[in-house]
């Protein structure tokens, strides 16, 4: 859906980001909740190189997303998709066991899953060629493909971790779409799972009105 400058809901995301890392800034993962929820919302957007002094009262961090509605103001993306959720079906099931097996696997993709990913990608992007991470990367390698199989095992034959779709599945596939940057072996289970996540309507869509925020790349910054 088109961005509706008039709508309540309101996410603060970046202006501009290396190109490496466009589509991977975690509004994606609110901006993708709100589209499958079918709630228009409106951008704010702030500068990733110069964050504003007010923003920190905000978020206290400086990261984004921050996200208002009117009734709520939250940080933290799992929070915020998970409070999305709360409003739609089609994102988290109303009846158990769904409903129970979606809240796990969403906290699985943040406590579970993603410090190994970020931790890989600091080795492998942000911190390549330093001794330290020169040292640290292969027993992190080993660690996060070990978790990783333990993740296809789960999965095993089923579209989506809860059984149908939901907010979990929103958190792991932008989780794991992240391991693209890096050295690390993805199991085809999972790299089928992402494919799927990213071939909905709605992620495409979230995907898209990301990029359109993004400004030009400034003179003198590197592309």
């Amino acid at each position: 859906m088109p961005i509706d400058p008039n709508s309540p809901i309101e996410v603060t995301a970046f202006d501009w980001v290396p190109p490496f890392a466009r589509g991977q800034v975690r509004d994606l993962r609110v901006r993708w909740a709100l589209e499958e929820a079918g709630l228009s919302y409106r951008t704010r957007l702030i500068s990733a190189r110069e964050r504003p002094d007010w923003y920190f009262k905000e978020q206290p961090f400086g990261q984004v997303p921050y996200y208002r509605d009117g009734a709520v103001e939250m940080f933290e993306c799992a929070a915020i998709a998970l409070h999305i959720a709360e409003k739609s079906e089609v994102l988290l099931p109303r009846t158990e066991p769904d409903r129970s097996r979606a809240l796990t696997w969403l906290l699985a993709a943040m406590n579970s899953i993603d410090p190994y990913v970020m931790n890989q990608i600091t080795c492998d992007v942000f911190a390549q060629g330093q001794e330290w991470a020169t040292l640290r990367k292969p027993s992190q390698t080993e660690m996060l493909e070990r978790r990783l199989g333990q993740l296809a095992d789960a999965l095993g034959d089923r579209d989506w971790f809860a059984g149908v779709f939901s907010v979990a599945d929103i958190l792991m596939v932008c989780t794991l779409r992240t391991l693209r940057n890096t050295s690390a072996d993805i199991p085809q289970t999972l790299l089928d799972y992402v494919a799927r996540g990213e071939a909905r309507p709605a992620f495409k869509a979230a995907l898209a009105a990301q990029f359109a925020d993004f400004l030009p790349d400034p003179e003198g910054v590197p592309a």
